[in-house]
């Protein structure tokens, strides 16, 4: 088996096998990579690797959002105007690119990531 394989199979062993905490830290961790990848790109003038690591940002933040459950926490509704505008702000920087909005992006995303990290940890190490 190749290296690419195995990793493909650790990567999809990991996902099913993940809490719902662990895959909510996971997919922050990709959408803050896909938004630093998309900056580099528009660094080095790739914009078509730009445009992908944007819209790849975006369907993780639709998916947090589709799986956002604002009738069960009081916190719901402003995540779910923070998804809003993530998607409007990388809907423009897919029309546009702009690494000031994608960094924009970015020191929304990055804390919110640690925060949730967070959480998760402290529910791991919480007693059942």
């Amino acid at each position: 088996m190749s290296n690419a394989a195995l990793r493909a199979r650790y990567l999809g062993n990991s996902v099913t096998t993940a809490s719902p905490q662990q895959l909510l830290v996971m997919l922050y961790d990709r959408l803050a990579l896909d938004l630093e990848r998309a900056q580099i790109a528009i660094a080095d003038g790739d914009r078509d690797e730009a445009t992908a690591q944007v819209q790849h940002a975006q369907d993780i933040v639709l998916e947090l959002l589709a799986s956002l459950r604002v009738d069960i926490w009081e916190g719901g509704p402003r995540l779910a105007a923070l998804y809003d505008w993530l998607i409007r702000e990388l809907s423009q920087a897919t029309i546009k690119p702009d690494a000031n909005r994608i960094g924009s992006c970015r020191s929304v995303v990055e804390p919110l990531r640690d925060a949730w990290r967070q959480a998760a940890a402290s529910l791991a190490g919480a007693p059942s």
